[in-house]
């Protein structure tokens, strides 16, 4: 997918483009993550490409010294995760007009899942561990 989308938050007042780097659908286990969306967090990789159109309710919670969760201040939809420097961004599909355009392709935290569900699809799975290789620091401060 290399076309820019649409997104907004639930009551419409955050708005947003961003271009997904493909269309791939990836689900965070991590507790943050599952506190912080009510379940797992379902979203898709955007580089850096989110633009919004007007930053007045967007609100930032920084979980940790590298990581950070963007949100609607006026009605607390769950937007995007991010690093720090913005470089990583990753959008919840359901953000978007057409969260069915996204194929199921990874779980992340999959040594942090609580045993009371599971997916039936085939993904690729990462550990905390993996995790951290790739996008984080070598400990894992600020996971819970």
């Amino acid at each position: 997918m290399t076309e820019a989308l649409n997104g907004q938050c639930l009551c419409g007042e955050l708005r947003f483009t961003a271009t997904p780097t493909g269309t791939a659908m990836g689900i965070c286990h991590c507790g943050m993550c599952r506190r912080w969306s009510g379940g797992t967090f379902m979203s898709t990789d955007c580089g850096d490409s989110v633009r919004f159109e007007s930053e007045e309710t967007l609100g930032r919670y920084r979980g940790s010294s590298w990581g950070e969760r963007l949100f609607c201040t006026a009605c607390g939809s769950t937007i995007l995760w991010q690093t720090q420097d913005g470089k990583n961004q990753h959008v919840s599909v359901h953000t978007f007009d057409d969260a069915a355009a996204f194929r199921f392709a990874s779980e992340i935290f999959i040594d942090r899942k609580p045993g009371n569900y599971d997916f039936a699809n085939e993904t690729r799975k990462m550990t905390e561990a993996e995790v951290f290789a790739l996008y984080g620091p070598k400990s894992s401060e600020g996971v819970q």
